[in-house]
């Protein structure tokens, strides 16, 4: 297994790995070090069936179902995250953590690449260890003990799954999610703390009126994607990305309109953050 790191803030390339085979616990616990260690990891040429990559996800965690987009026939956990040649909105086109608005949102995050527009369609990921420690300590003292508010009504998400709601929304999901979250969480597993709020989802912060807690979410809105925080991973087809949701943003680039780009996700099962 070779390790090649592509940016400053986060992400690294594994290479040496065949995911079509069996990993041995040991090879799990090895890549698991370096998705901590790196935030997102990248896999290329890894060419999975459905049981294959329940198999990895099985490895790496706990796989469970995505609270809005029934899953594949057979594999509830697997789910499409696609646009369509003649849609214009692409699904989480925003900058976010995965469901935030969940009392138990998810660990981490896996996507295989089954088709690629021929230009587009990169994602970036962004290091909330690195947007917080360069925070001022007096903003880090002022953030700690804050409860942000999320909520899966906010629009800047929800305008994002409309088109996939409508073809493969689940009919018996209630509409609405909300969930409280420390603004500055601490990483269960390396205890490092990271900022938790996001644009798509964090509404307010318990105990502050809008006009209080506004001008500090937009603050940290901006500040948490600076681009000496973030990675950028242009997709090839059988690319298989792996990102810990607890410490790590992302946002899917809106620049191929006319194409199809398809990828299957599986969602890992996460704690209560602290």
């Amino acid at each position: 297994m070779k390790i090649k790191r592509i940016a400053g803030a986060l992400g690294a390339e594994i290479s040496g790995v065949d995911l079509t085979q069996s990993i041995s616990p040991d090879l799990a616990a090895e890549i698991r070090e370096v998705f901590l260690k790196h935030e997102v990891i990248f896999l290329r040429n890894q060419l999975l069936s459905s049981p294959q990559f329940m198999d990895f996800a099985n490895a790496m965690g706990e796989p469970v179902e995505y609270p809005f987009v029934k899953g594949l026939d057979g594999f509830p956990q697997i789910i499409e995250v696609k646009k369509l040649e003649h849609e214009t909105v692409n699904f989480g086109g925003v900058w976010h953590s995965d469901t935030t608005y969940l009392d138990l949102p998810p660990m981490g995050s896996m996507l295989l690449a089954k088709e690629i527009p021929p230009y587009g369609g990169d994602t970036l990921f962004a290091s909330q260890y690195a947007a917080y420690e360069a925070l001022s300590d007096t903003m880090q003292r002022l953030l700690e003990g804050l409860q942000g508010i999320s909520t899966s009504a906010k629009a800047d998400v929800s305008k994002t799954r409309e088109d996939r709601l409508k073809t493969d929304g689940k009919s018996s999901t209630p509409k609405d999610f909300s969930s409280k979250h420390p603004v500055v969480r601490t990483h269960p597993e390396t205890g490092r703390k990271a900022l938790y709020v996001n644009i798509a989802h964090t509404a307010g912060i318990e105990g502050l009126t809008e006009q209080e807690s506004t001008p500090l979410l937009n603050f940290l809105f901006q500040h948490q994607v600076k681009p000496e925080f973030t990675c950028r991973w242009a997709w090839e087809p059988d690319t298989l990305t792996f990102w810990d949701n607890r410490c790590a943003q992302h946002n899917p680039i809106n620049d191929y309109h006319g194409f199809r780009r398809v990828l299957h996700r599986i969602t890992l099962k996460g704690d209560k953050p602290v």
